[in-house]
């Protein structure tokens, strides 16, 4: 899915959770991706974590809390329409928090496993400048990369956070995905984790904190 198209699919028409500042009243949105089994409303514990005053939190819900069926690695085709409609349910998040007049240099994506894969694809596929993106536990969706994934994100901040020995997230994906972006002018910062299992570690809420805090800051 990029811009300009509809996409009517399995995550169209369910609930959009939200939190933190009334996005009315905010100067900055977080769009937050839940991974396979979980809830919007998790996601959301997770933006209280991370977030600031000022700042609202917008999660869309799953369809049967999964965004596609199989594997991210597997071809592209094989988790349709599940990724286009999830796609999808970022766009329509994201047009809610502009709506509410937050420009989409202040809207970051946050999202964790499927939601993390979710989220850096949705930024692969509709370049342009935004408030960020920290993606926990994920990467790039297909078997194969593209090529060359045209557009520039602008120097838009990107957080890739994973363990080394990620049960469904292999390391070398977590490179891919950070030379994308690197190619498409992000500003990406890439940590791996020894040994981790597969979750969020304190380190890494810290930096999205920190993400989060820069903007409101200015």
């Amino acid at each position: 899915m990029s811009a300009g198209e509809r996409v009517e699919g399995p995550h169209q028409g369910q609930q959009l959770v939200t939190g933190g500042t009334d996005r009315e009243d905010a100067e900055a949105a977080l769009v937050c991706t839940h991974g396979r089994g979980a809830t919007a409303g998790g996601m959301i514990q997770l933006a209280d974590e991370v977030g600031q005053e000022g700042v609202a939190a917008l999660a869309p819900q799953a369809a049967r809390r999964t965004w596609y069926p199989n594997s991210f690695l597997e071809p592209v085709e094989r988790n349709e329409p599940g990724r286009r409609s999830g796609l999808q349910a970022i766009s329509d998040a994201i047009d809610a928090a502009n709506d509410a007049g937050i420009p989409t240099e202040r809207v970051m994506l946050i999202g964790f496993s499927q939601g993390a894969c979710l989220a850096s694809e949705y930024l692969a596929r509709n370049p342009r400048r935004y408030g960020g993106l920290a993606a926990l536990s994920g990467g790039l969706i297909g078997d194969q990369l593209d090529d060359e994934y045209p557009g520039d994100l602008e120097g838009t901040p990107i957080f890739l956070g994973c363990s080394d020995v990620d049960p469904h997230i292999p390391e070398e994906r977590v490179h891919e995905t950070a030379a994308v972006f690197e190619s498409m002018d992000g500003d990406v910062t890439k940590r791996l984790y020894e040994g981790m299992g597969h979750g969020i570690t304190e380190d890494e809420l810290a930096i999205v904190s920190e993400m989060v805090a820069a903007l409101v800051d200015d």
